[in-house]
C-alpha cells in the first residue's frame, strides 16, 4: 500500500515523536532532562520505514512552545493521537511502526535516569501512550 503524506502530516508525525520525547524531558526536569532528550532522539533517529524517512528528514517544522508541561502536552499529546489516526487510515502496519517508536523512545528515555523512573515521568509515559491509543 502506498502511502501520501502531505507536508502538514509529516510535520505531526514529527511534532508528535520528538515532543513525546521533550515531554518527557520536560517531565522528568529535576532528573536529567539533556540526557532523557538524548536518549530519546537516539531512539528515534533508529526508525525504520516510512516513519523512520519522515523522523530522519532536515526540517525546521517541530514547534514546541510553552513554559509548562501543561502548556507543552497540550500541543503533544493531540499530535500523537492525530499522527495514529492519520497512519491507521492509510497503513495500520505503519501505524504500529510509529506506536513501536515513540514507545521505544519514551522507554530509551526513562532509561537515562538512573534506577527506576520517577513517579513523574511513568505518569508522563502512561499519557503519552493514552494519546497514542486514543485513535
Amino acid at each position: 500500500m502506498s502511502i501520501t503524506l502531505t507536508d502538514q502530516d509529516k510535520s505531526t508525525l514529527r511534532t508528535a515523536a520528538y515532543g513525546a520525547v521533550s515531554l518527557l524531558a520536560a517531565a522528568g526536569a529535576a532528573g536529567s532532562p539533556h540526557k532523557i532528550a538524548t536518549q530519546g532522539s537516539i531512539a528515534l533517529a533508529s526508525a525504520t520505514g516510512l516513519v523512520g524517512h519522515v523522523l530522519a528528514a532536515k526540517s525546521r517544522d517541530i514547534n514546541l512552545y510553552g513554559k509548562s508541561v501543561a502548556e507543552i502536552a497540550d500541543q503533544v499529546l493531540p499530535a500523537l493521537t492525530a499522527a495514529m489516526s492519520l497512519l491507521k487510515k492509510q497503513d495500520p502496519a505503519e501505524a504500529d511502526n510509529f506506536r513501536r517508536t515513540v514507545i521505544v523512545a519514551i522507554e530509551a528515555a526513562a532509561r537515562a535516569h538512573q534506577g527506576q523512573p520517577s513517579p513523574t515521568i511513568a505518569d508522563m509515559t502512561g499519557k503519552i501512550t493514552g494519546a497514542l491509543d486514543a485513535a
